[in-house]
């Protein structure tokens, strides 16, 4: 599990790339108990896992952090 900071969003150039395997993901929204709302996505591993149905890894955003991330992908798709 993770929480992802917008500071913390580094672009790295990697020299060997590759698609993944397609998974399943769900996404909820709450908030913390000082009303701060976050947004979390979890994935739930390929249909080979051990386990079918077990959350995977989870990624959980604050307000400014997915504010960053739709700045980031709209430059990086040209959207």
């Amino acid at each position: 599990m993770a929480l992802i900071k917008h500071n913390n969003i580094k672009r790295i150039e990697k020299d060997r790339n590759m698609v993944h395997t397609p998974v399943d993901a769900t996404y909820t929204i709450f908030k913390d108990n000082s009303g701060e709302v976050y947004f979390q996505i979890d994935t739930y591993g390929s249909s080979q896992r051990q386990i079918l149905g077990k959350i995977s890894q989870s990624i959980q955003f604050d307000k400014s952090t997915a504010q960053e991330l739709v700045k980031l992908l709209k430059e990086e798709f040209k959207i």
